[in-house]
């Protein structure tokens, strides 16, 4: 398996315990105000991730190179970065609505940038 395969399933782990801890944590205190962070970083964080890993692991051609790392970079730290500031912002701090708007802007442009590898000739 290439090694940003493997990289982006070992993120997605950490965003699907974080996102269960988040679960949990609203579960056991019945406060739900947090529920949007935590259905973001499951379906960003978990889902999407891994989804990123099985296409590199389908195309091992397209995961090597700068532009998978970069792409691997953006996007992480847009799903992190937007995660932690909507919980944030959920929780009461109205404050991060503009860290929120820019993190969401970056792991956008995370997604475009695996579109341009989806999309881009595979090497040979």
């Amino acid at each position: 398996m290439p090694a940003m395969a493997h990289l982006y399933f070992r993120t997605a782990i950490l965003f699907l315990i974080a996102g269960i801890c988040i679960g949990i944590y609203m579960s056991m205190s019945g406060n739900y105000a947090v529920v949007g962070a935590h259905a973001h970083i499951n379906l960003l964080g978990w889902v999407t991730s891994a989804l990123f890993g099985t296409y590199l692991a389908l195309n091992p051609a397209k995961a090597t190179g700068l532009l998978p790392r970069l792409q691997y970079i953006i996007y992480v730290l847009g799903v992190v970065v937007m995660g932690g500031s909507l919980y944030l912002m959920l929780d009461g701090n109205t404050a991060m609505t503009p860290v929120v708007a820019a993190a969401s802007l970056i792991a956008f442009a995370g997604v475009l940038l695996f579109a341009v590898i989806i999309f881009m000739p595979a090497r040979k």
